[in-house]
């Protein structure tokens, strides 16, 4: 059809060439040529013309011999001029007849050039393979830009490199219904509907995305590679769907679905080998068959959400009481230890006080013994009064706590003075003996 096409305008451009006068000559040469009636390659000779009646009668044998000398004469000059005539015809038709076979020869010489120039290139972009074939032989070309090829031996087979799709489940288009586009699908339920492994129906569309992996093997299966994606596509969404319940399928395990499909589907076409490898599988709706089975699992998904917002909720008092109760837990912790270090200090305190009156009972033991006896008693009984009944019937009341700093002050100026006398000692001892004999006898 090319080479047609390129006949014509080459011949159009010929013809409206007033050069070469194409028009004139094809004119010329499908004219017919004046002979007279007569075949120029008949001999006409012994043909002589028939006169009138008339002539006839009139005749006598001397004109008759002479009218036929002089017609003779006539026929052969008109012979010889019609001789001429044809002869030039003739030159002139060979001539013209040779002009139009170079025109012609010219004109399909051109058309030839033209389409063995125009068949001896190709153009590729980006998003594009070229498969040539070379007496069915095939090869790739993947580079972008100007190639040539073998006209007439080689052809070129472009296969694109984009990402195409294949619904399964619903169509975008449908011959018996102009309605149906990409924004209003309509639903294949053969495809689409399917058994989960709890024994529910459940209608899942897919969407398949693939792209060429090997243009060679995808010329080969130029017209079979859909048919085979989609059935294998059907096959694997069957068996994986028909391993979960419906409600993952509704709901949490579309992701895992469509993993596992993907996976299993590129392994097989890998194995088939047609040149096509599978890019993305995606869920584009799964819904339960009825109405009232979608109401339930609605409402599933409600109480999943509530379930859902109520451990956010609860997640969010954790993380604002934690921080308080360390904080308190912290404060317990530090008390604890300031109490621990004030009874570890009073009871070293303590130890230390008593080692060191231990150390002064070793010197004087009675004497620390009466700060002992005083002091206690000044702990059980702070105010206690002291009433001395003397013989004649007086009574003295003598407070304690006097009497108590002065003994104290005794004893300790009696500790404090090493180098008392013997007597000071004896006197000491002999009030002590006289105090226990009034508590009955109890000294210790």
């Amino acid at each position: 059809m090319d080479l047609l096409i390129v006949m014509i305008i080459l011949l159009a451009f010929l013809l409206q060439n007033d050069s070469l006068d194409l028009k004139g000559r094809i004119r010329e040469f499908f004219q017919p040529k004046e002979t007279g009636g007569m075949r120029p390659d008949a001999d006409y000779g012994n043909i002589h013309p028939e006169g009138t009646a008339e002539e006839k009668k009139e005749s006598t044998p001397e004109s008759e011999a002479f009218q036929g000398g002089e017609q003779f004469e006539h026929q052969t000059e008109k012979k010889s001029k019609r001789r001429k005539n044809v002869d030039r015809g003739d030159r002139n038709l060979k001539k013209s007849a040779v002009k139009i076979g170079k025109i012609v020869g010219v004109v399909l010489a051109l058309a030839v050039i033209a389409v063995c120039a125009l068949d001896s290139f190709y153009m590729l972009n980006e998003n594009t393979y070229a498969v040539v074939t070379t007496f069915g032989s095939p090869s790739v070309e993947k580079s972008a830009g100007l190639h040539f090829k073998l006209p007439f031996i080689q052809r070129v087979h472009k296969i694109t490199k984009n990402i195409m799709g294949m619904p399964i489940g619903y169509t975008v288009s449908d011959e018996s219904n102009p309605e149906v586009d990409e924004n209003n699908p309509q639903s294949v339920t053969s495809e689409s509907e399917m058994i989960t492994k709890d024994f529910n129906f459940v209608n899942v569309d897919f969407y398949i995305e693939y792209q060429v992996t090997d243009p060679i093997q995808a010329f080969t299966h130029a017209d079979t590679y859909q048919e085979i994606i989609k059935n294998l596509a059907q096959s694997y969404i069957r068996d994986t769907v028909g391993t979960y319940n419906v409600d993952d399928v509704i709901t949490t395990g579309k992701s895992e679905i469509q993993a596992q499909v993907k996976e299993k589907l590129s392994n097989r076409l890998e194995a088939e080998n047609i040149g096509y490898g599978i890019y993305n599988v995606t869920i584009q709706d799964a819904q339960p068959p009825t109405a009232e089975v979608t109401d339930a699992f609605k409402a599933v998904e409600d109480a999943k959400q509530g379930m859902d917002t109520a451990i956010n909720e609860a997640k969010k008092y954790q993380s604002e009481q934690i921080p308080t109760a360390n904080a308190k837990a912290d404060q317990l912790i530090q008390d604890a230890e300031a109490y621990k270090q004030e009874k570890i200090s009073e009871a070293t305190g303590q130890a230390a006080r008593f080692n060191d009156l231990y150390e002064e009972y070793s010197k004087y033991p009675l004497i620390t013994k009466k700060r002992m006896f005083y002091e206690a008693m000044e702990e059980v009984l702070p105010d206690l009064k002291v009433i001395i009944n003397s013989s004649d019937g007086t009574q003295t009341v003598l407070p304690l706590e006097p009497f108590v700093g002065t003994s104290a002050a005794t004893a300790s100026s009696g500790t404090a003075d090493s180098s008392g006398t013997s007597g000071a000692a004896q006197e000491g001892q002999s009030q002590t003996q006289n105090t226990d004999s009034q508590n009955g006898g109890n000294g210790q």
